[in-house]
């Protein structure tokens, strides 16, 4: 990943045009705001500086991660619940998860989830179907071992949706469908753009993504169906990955396919410049007909050590608060960007320590679960939508 240098997009970018005051249209926002919380409200207080009430004054959700501690830890439940208005589960609902051997199922972790979100008047991401990665051991041992021909695996992986999408049919609101099967820089693609390597485009062809939308619209026609993937909205300093994804999915539209949004990770490093094409991305999808989402944003930088996780340059927390500003007002300049989830809120449960050699502080709250500024920038930014940013177009 290659950037320039630091932009300033923090507190001064608030002066934005795209969130210049616009008082006329407060009011319209605060009804609508109202409407949009009601299912929060009924389900217990919302402090109304929280990041899901004022996002929800633009029709916007505000979503996180979450894994099982998180549910029981009260500190955590508790930020979770006033904080986000939708949520996507770390690992719950991968098919390593839920089958780790065949045709035993494992729904606890889901179930929690879903149950969790539902007392709470939260939405929920399902996260994900088709990935090239925790995938269960006997399913890629057989492919390995040649157990499992083409066609089987093909029908498997049809069960699999037909399953998990069934279960929880009218409970989730977004299904990552197709995870991460976009070529990088440093990947063979097809022709199409997608990994020649992707365990599924391998054993199936490019044509098995298209399947699985179509199977996921058929166990549940009324969920959001979304292809996710990272460095889709130019972080990795260029727009060919997004050109290959836009490419892609205006190919998929014309042929009738249900893909509903484009799902846009978001992973950030302060070592990297901001990437300046992200608003103009996510209005060419829009373009096509598709919702955007932001997925899994975070913004890592490098730290002292992973337990403590203070940034070692004395710019990284600027840097760290003006990337998280940068990506939500990108968010907000598209009314078809319907939601923005943050991957995990607290450090201490981040996965970046455990992925980044020495790099840490990803998230909105530190490792002792106290809001960072980053924290606080979204709520400036947010408040100010409030009275500039378009309502979202579409969405629950």
């Amino acid at each position: 990943m290659k950037r320039r240098g630091f932009l300033a997009l923090g507190a001064g970018a608030l002066a934005s045009p795209m969130l210049a005051p616009a008082v006329a249209q407060a009011a319209t926002g605060g009804a609508k705001a109202t409407a949009a919380s009601t299912a929060a409200s009924a389900a217990g207080a919302v402090p109304a500086d929280s990041l899901r009430a004022l996002a929800a004054k633009v029709g916007l959700r505000f979503g996180t991660a979450l894994i099982p501690s998180e549910l029981t830890t009260p500190a955590y439940a508790q930020i979770a619940a006033e904080q986000f208005s939708v949520v996507t589960p770390g690992n719950e609902m991968k098919w390593q998860v839920v089958e780790p051997e065949q045709g035993v199922y494992d729904w606890s972790g889901a179930d929690n989830l879903v149950a969790f979100a539902q007392k709470h008047g939260q939405l929920v991401r399902g996260h994900t179907l088709l990935w090239h990665n925790q995938l269960p051991n006997w399913l890629t041992d057989g492919v390995t071992a040649g157990t499992i021909s083409a066609t089987e695996l093909a029908a498997l992986l049809k069960k699999h949706i037909y399953t998990e999408v069934g279960r929880y049919k009218g409970k989730i609101w977004q299904w990552d469908v197709a995870n991460e099967i976009f070529a990088n820089s440093w990947d063979t693609p097809t022709a199409d753009g997608l990994v020649s390597t992707d365990f599924w485009i391998q054993n199936l062809g490019e044509g098995i993504i298209a399947d699985a939308l179509h199977w996921a619209h058929d166990a549940d026609p009324h969920a959001l169906l979304v292809v996710n993937d990272y460095n889709i909205t130019g972080e990795d300093g260029t727009n060919d990955k997004f050109n290959a994804v836009h490419a892609w999915a205006r190919k998929q539209l014309s042929k009738g396919v249900p893909l509903h949004v484009i799902g846009s990770q978001a992973h950030l490093d302060t070592q990297y410049g901001f990437p300046t094409s992200m608003a103009d991305d996510l209005k060419a999808y829009a373009d096509l007909g598709l919702k955007t989402a932001i997925t899994e944003a975070d913004v890592r930088t490098f730290v002292d050590g992973p337990t403590t996780q203070v940034p070692t340059d004395r710019l990284a927390q600027w840097a760290h608060a003006n990337w998280y500003a940068g990506m939500l007002q990108a968010a907000l300049s598209s009314p078809d960007c319907i939601s923005f989830t943050v991957w995990g809120f607290g450090d201490a449960d981040s996965w970046v320590p455990g992925t980044f050699a020495g790099e840490g502080y990803a998230c909105l709250y530190d490792v002792d679960l106290n809001p960072k500024p980053a924290y606080t920038d979204l709520q400036r930014n947010l408040q100010l939508a409030a009275y500039g940013a378009p309502h979202r177009n579409g969405g629950r």
